[in-house]
């Protein structure tokens, strides 16, 4: 009881089954019914305001969005051929943002890992699984190594985008100090 009351679970041995009103232990989590189909006996009216409280709850859902665990294993496609597949993530602890795709690309060239900042990448194609960047093979074959023992710091960056070409995401640029016009 007091396990249950704590996680604000109903109790389990309020009905006639096994596991009281529900069929299955998991049903018992809260919010657990809304995951779920209606029941397949449900009467129309039950099924439109299921259908319709679904629709409400995720109306404002961004369709783009997707999970890191979702990319990771992606083929990277460089502007001349594959160089490798989306290994992990590095994510400023800050600001929460994606600052790196770790690119192994063990599979094209002698094992070793890499990073790409996400603002390099042109597209990402879900059914193929593929993700393409504006660099070529060799370019992200030269760049700089990225041990997971050892977090970039500022100086590994500089290093990063100075071997790519690429302006830094740290440095204010001049759009940013020009003073904003108000009507």
């Amino acid at each position: 009881v007091e396990y249950l009351n704590y996680y604000n679970y109903p109790y389990y041995w309020g009905g006639t089954s096994l596991w009281g009103g529900d069929m299955v232990p998991g049903m018992l989590v809260p919010g657990y019914g809304s995951l779920m189909a209606p029941p397949s006996g449900a009467i129309p009216a039950q099924v439109s305001g299921y259908v319709a409280t679904e629709e409400e709850r995720h109306g404002n859902d961004d369709p783009h969005l997707r999970s890191c665990l979702a990319v990771t294993g992606h083929h990277i496609l460089a502007i001349d051929g594959e160089i490798g597949h989306v290994e992990g993530f590095l994510v400023d602890d800050q600001t929460w943002a994606i600052r790196y795709l770790v690119i192994d690309t063990s599979n094209w060239w002698l094992g070793r890992k890499v990073l790409i900042a996400p603002l390099w990448i042109d597209t990402v194609n879900w059914d193929d699984r593929t993700v393409s960047v504006n660099l070529t093979r060799q370019a992200i074959q030269a760049a700089p190594g990225y041990d997971p023992l050892v977090p970039p710091d500022r100086a590994q960056e500089l290093r990063l985008y100075k071997h790519y070409g690429r302006p830094d995401y740290w440095t204010p640029r001049e759009e940013a100090k020009r003073p904003s016009i108000r009507a």
